[in-house]
């Protein structure tokens, strides 16, 4: 099994656990503003997920990717965190 594969799954599974946890919270706190929190606090998992697991996957190609190519894996990379993280 490739190594940069399975590291990215596990990242996944990680964050998805978490997502299932704070729904839990959610339910369990049972009050808008407590949910609200913990939803701001999940604000940070999901870029840095896609941060770690796309470098995962970059460096485990690197070797296979021209540098024109990945000029632009980086930069659609970076249009899709100013999209996600800009108000």
């Amino acid at each position: 099994m490739d190594k940069a594969a399975f590291s990215m799954a596990m990242l996944r599974v990680l964050s998805g656990s978490i997502e299932l946890i704070a729904a839990i919270v959610m339910l369990r706190l049972n009050d808008v503003q407590k949910a609200l929190a913990v939803n701001s606090m999940l604000a940070l998992v999901g870029p840095l997920v896609l941060i770690s697991t796309t470098t995962i996957g970059l460096v485990g190609l690197a070797d296979k990717l021209s540098p024109a190519k990945f000029v632009w894996i980086l930069a659609g990379v970076g249009c899709l965190l100013i999209g996600i993280l800009r108000k």
